[in-house]
């Protein structure tokens, strides 16, 4: 398995500018990057999953668009 960095909250939303107190927020709706709790009840994001999340994003605002 290859090396995936781990993001915290606040890594994450520098990364996408998004405020941490949002992507608590899209967390526990069930609406953003899929994360989840470390040992320490931190909760960390995969970058390969950020990744995947945006480009999820970046395809259904083209399929809006298109569909408009």
């Amino acid at each position: 398995m290859p090396s995936d960095e781990l993001l915290t909250t606040a890594e994450l939303g520098a990364l996408i500018k998004v405020p941490a107190t949002t992507l608590r927020q899209w967390r526990h709706r069930g609406v953003g990057p899929v994360g989840f709790r470390i040992e320490n009840g931190r909760v960390r994001y995969r970058r390969s999953a950020v990744e995947l999340w945006l480009a999820d994003q970046e395809h259904a605002d083209a399929a809006r668009r298109v569909a408009e």
